[in-house]
């Protein structure tokens, strides 16, 4: 991707609106398009430093608005909390598999957002487990069984992020593959 003054504006928007959209009161647990754009940004930017600042900046906007809306009571998701920087590796690794995906392959975006949903759950919920806390805040047995509950119980948040990772990754790599064709098509004539 040429970064031009358009393509700057285009991506701090992408990034502010994915920012908005997580922190939407009553939105499906999972349900928020930073994977996809994690996926995107390894697929589409060349210069793979600056790939990784777009899902990154977008997690650590929304955190922050959380975090404003956490201290003034309006909601009871905390923005900044201990180990939350896991998850921002965890991106980082996401944006790597996007490094993988052909993006004019539809296959590569659909294969893309499964591993890329699914490694997550899996990382995220193995550390979830280890961590010792589950959902309101009381521990998972250091057992096979703890540690299949704490997958069983976080299974509704990993379809959220397969249908989000997919329908977002839709929309950016077709709202891309439009741009870049009309450009092409504008270079012609």
């Amino acid at each position: 991707m040429k970064i031009n003054k358009n393509t700057v504006w285009s991506l701090v928007l992408l990034v502010v609106i994915a920012s908005l959209y997580r922190i939407i009161p009553n939105r499906p647990t999972g349900f928020a398009p930073q994977i996809a754009m994690a996926l995107f940004a390894g697929s589409i930017i060349k210069d793979k430093k600056y790939s990784f600042l777009l899902p990154l900046l977008s997690m650590f906007i929304s955190d922050a608005l959380y975090e404003v809306l956490y201290i003034n009571g309006l909601t009871q998701i905390a923005g900044f909390y201990s180990g939350q920087y896991i998850n921002y590796i965890l991106f980082v690794g996401i944006t790597v598999i996007g490094f993988f995906i052909k993006k004019t392959s539809i296959s590569h975006i659909i294969g893309g957002s499964l591993v890329g949903t699914t490694l997550y759950f899996l990382a995220s919920n193995f550390l979830v487990w280890l961590s010792g806390t589950g959902i309101n805040n009381l521990p998972y047995a250091k057992s096979w069984a703890g540690i299949i509950e704490c997958y069983i119980v976080a299974l509704p948040f990993y379809l959220n992020s397969i249908y989000a990772t997919v329908l977002f990754c839709t929309i950016l790599f077709g709202a891309y593959a439009l741009i870049t064709k009309q450009s092409a098509k504008q270079s012609i004539a």
